[in-house]
């Protein structure tokens, strides 16, 4: 079984330090831009990497994240392919990898038979959006079979029990969504997000990550007070989209991460 996400979130409480999450969605601009921009993300200084697999009805997606999905699709980006973009930039990528994807896809692909290959190719967690804890159990036992880790989304309106439950189910780290709605750049924080995790704490000791609406360093030392990671995701997409033809993507991409986790100003 892969450490790598227990490990990284070990470090973190070593260094005292709130970790990066970045996502990226897979294909966009297209496969052979994403394996730079993956490098580049990791480069930055990334903790985690999350990998959006595009789907035709992302529900709980922003219009960031949407268009994303939609140009991927429209470049031929599928799950298998996205794997295969994995496999091959496993060895140059250091952080964990983490698989954000709906379930059609892999009930598409089958559930075991894709928790073996994403095991495979160096995934090392897996996270379901649309799928309620209450039917998570044959997509967990897969993944955990697989040594991968299943991570759980909990929300401000999710109750004490599921939130013990899904801690009891998942592994890695719990996903605390800030607020409620799809993803999306938002200047302030939800303030229902400290108290939610807040009573995490109170279910589990496992990490929390903190995400939807995070685009800011400023975002990112506000959850660190009080969680483990914050994730970042709209903010990056719109980064990889708004320079997408430059010749310097990967280098303006690494910026902006290492913007992220540090400070400094990007460069314009």
């Amino acid at each position: 079984m892969s450490q790598r996400i227990a490990e990284t979130f070990a470090r973190l409480k070593v260094e005292r330090r709130c970790g990066l999450v970045a996502f990226i969605t897979a294909g966009d601009p297209d496969r052979a831009r994403t394996a730079g921009v993956l490098r580049a993300v990791d480069a930055g200084g990334a903790d985690v990497i999350e990998i959006g697999v595009p789907f035709s009805d992302p529900l709980a997606d922003g219009p960031i994240i949407q268009r994303a999905s939609e140009r991927a699709l429209a470049a031929g980006m599928t799950l298998s392919a996205t794997l295969e973009l994995i496999g091959e930039q496993r060895a140059a990528v250091r952080a964990p990898i983490v698989l954000f994807t709906y379930a059609n896809p892999v009930v598409r692909m089958g559930v075991a038979p894709f928790a073996a290959r994403a095991a495979d190719v160096g995934v090392d967690g897996v996270l379901l959006v649309d799928v309620p804890i209450e039917e998570a159990a044959p997509f967990h036992e897969a993944l955990s079979s697989a040594q991968l880790d299943p991570i759980c989304l909990v929300s401000p309106t999710t109750s004490d029990d599921r939130i013990r439950r899904s801690a009891e189910a998942g592994r890695g780290f719990l996903y605390a969504i800030s607020r409620l709605g799809v993803t999306g750049m938002r200047d302030r924080i939800a303030a229902e997000a400290q108290a939610l995790v807040g009573r995490i704490r109170q279910q589990t000791t496992m990490p929390v990550a903190v995400g939807f609406g995070l685009s800011r360093p400023e975002h990112v030392h506000e959850v660190g007070g009080w969680a483990d990671a914050a994730v970042v995701g709209s903010a990056l997409v719109a980064e990889v989209a708004n320079h997408a033809d430059a010749p310097a993507l990967e280098a303006r991409v690494s910026e902006f991460v290492r913007w992220l986790r540090n400070g400094s100003e990007p460069t314009a």
